[in-house]
């Protein structure tokens, strides 16, 4: 399993999740980031799911 990671933002820039997940993969941690934003409502916040590499795999402002 690789870890990746998860931020969503405020307008203000104030940290609204910094969460881990845990995937396989990079599609498997697409949908597993997706699933958590959409989840708590945050899907048309500022957001980015970072790989173990630095590579954005979702990235929304």
């Amino acid at each position: 399993m690789k870890t990746y990671k998860l931020t969503a933002y405020e307008k203000k820039g104030e940290v609204i999740i910094d969460e881990t997940v845990e995937a396989t993969n990079d599609d498997e941690a697409k949908e597993k980031g997706r699933a958590i934003l959409e989840d708590k409502e945050l899907l048309e916040t500022t957001h980015r799911l970072a790989s173990p590499t630095g590579k954005l795999l979702l990235f929304h402002s």
